[in-house]
């Protein structure tokens, strides 16, 4: 072979090296993946995902509203509770006709969606519940069930608190996620605070009480807050304990001044406050917003907020300690609990309605357990409220029974 011909077939072989990679890089670009991507022959998982999503949310409203009934009614209790919550996951439409069908705590005695634990329990029995304490890292768990043996690992979390010490206060901060309790997050409930002797608490809503009006529900960009005002909360309950001074034996008496919550909504007809989404940008984000001019910096405050007592009532329902009887032969203070407690402690408790002769409140209710609170464990209590508190402020006050109280007991 002539050292042309050499020459010739090495040439073609390098032509066709670079008509090769020429291709490749020309198909790198259309596609913008990478080196060893293959174009697949059947659509990408998520534009199959949106296919599928289209179809389900194309059902037609009197069908889907017959399946999410069927599914709302089948499922009473929690694990199989959170099939409804799969069903208002699936898309808007879903979600839409979700929130119609599904009822509040007051009306089905069901905890569906994160609002249920802001809203009235029922009115004809306690929504049972245990809480869980953890000494090591100071906080508590509330699960939904009868107690941990019959609930095992199918309990449901309701909420989580972790307790802080400062120099003149205790904090508990109450939250959806057990490991964040930052104020910082959309899991953040609420908190209870308490004096320096233990002996008074507050309880602080994230969200006002009640629906606020005009444009201060208006949520303003991150981008023109500046700088971020700490997040507000609501003073909704307060929490009294008497005083033992002379160190009488018996169980700690306690008062709880629902702020928010009329003493009317025990009477025939009354309602308490029942809000429906969460609540939104009161919470200082919109406090003030940044106008940017010729080198300077404006600041511009928006609507003023309310006043703390426009969102207490003027009458508000007042709990106080059902009197207990003492047992001669156990020589101990004793209270109904109908099985739900077993171990004496002082911790535990009753609250019923505190109710004044002109109030024209029913007997029966007066005389109604609202919330109680017992020792089971050496770390597990039991939790049963009803209507008119809301699963938050229940375990808030269940909370404060934690605190130590040198001065009350």
């Amino acid at each position: 072979m002539s050292f042309k011909s050499m020459l010739r077939e090495l040439r073609g072989i390098s032509n066709g090296r670079e008509n090769n990679s020429r291709k490749q890089g020309e198909r790198k670009c259309v596609l913008g993946c990478g080196r060893s991507h293959i174009a697949p022959e059947s659509p990408p998982s998520c534009v199959s995902a949106y296919v599928e999503q289209s179809q389900w949310a194309n059902l037609p409203t009197e069908l889907l509203l017959d399946i999410i009934r069927r599914v709302e009614s089948s499922e009473t209790s929690w694990p199989s509770r959170r099939d409804v919550v799969a069903c208002a996951a699936v898309c808007r439409s879903w979600r839409e006709v979700t929130k119609q069908v599904v009822r509040t705590p007051e009306q089905c005695g069901l905890l569906t969606f994160p609002m249920s634990l802001k809203q009235p329990g029922p009115r004809e029995y306690p929504i049972q519940c245990f809480i869980r304490r953890e000494r090591g890292t100071s906080t508590f768990r509330l699960f939904l069930g009868l107690s941990p043996a019959l609930s095992g690992n199918a309990g449901k979390l309701l909420l989580a608190a972790k307790k802080f010490r400062r120099a003149t206060k205790t904090d508990f901060a109450i939250s959806f996620a057990v490991d964040n309790f930052s104020r910082a997050i959309d899991n953040y409930v609420g908190k209870l605070r308490s004096n320096f002797l233990g002996t008074k608490f507050a309880i602080y809503d994230s969200q006002p009480p009640f629906p606020s009006s005009g444009q201060s529900q208006k949520k303003i960009p991150s981008k023109k807050v500046l700088p971020r005002l700490p997040l507000r909360t609501y003073n909704v309950a307060s929490i009294c304990y008497e005083l033992n001074v002379l160190r009488t034996k018996g169980p700690r008496r306690m008062r709880c001044t629902m702020h928010t919550i009329p003493v009317s909504a025990l009477q025939e007809g009354g309602t308490a406050p029942t809000p429906e989404i969460f609540g939104c940008c009161l919470d200082g984000e919109s406090s003030s917003s940044v106008v940017k001019g010729n080198n300077h910096e404006s600041t511009s405050t928006n609507t003023p907020e309310p006043p703390e007592s426009f969102y207490n009532t003027k009458n508000p329902l007042v709990l106080r300690n059902k009197a207990p009887r003492w047992h001669e032969q156990l020589q101990c203070w004793c209270l109904n609990f109908k099985g739900r407690v077993t171990v004496a402690s002082v911790k535990n408790f009753q609250l019923v309605a505190a109710i004044d002769p002109s109030d024209l409140v029913p007997v029966e209710e007066q005389e109604k357990v609202i919330l109680q609170f017992g020792k089971i464990g050496k770390d597990i209590f039991t939790m049963d409220y009803r209507y008119p508190l809301s699963a938050f402020q229940a375990f808030a006050i269940c909370l404060s029974s934690f605190d130590t109280k040198p001065t009350c007991e």
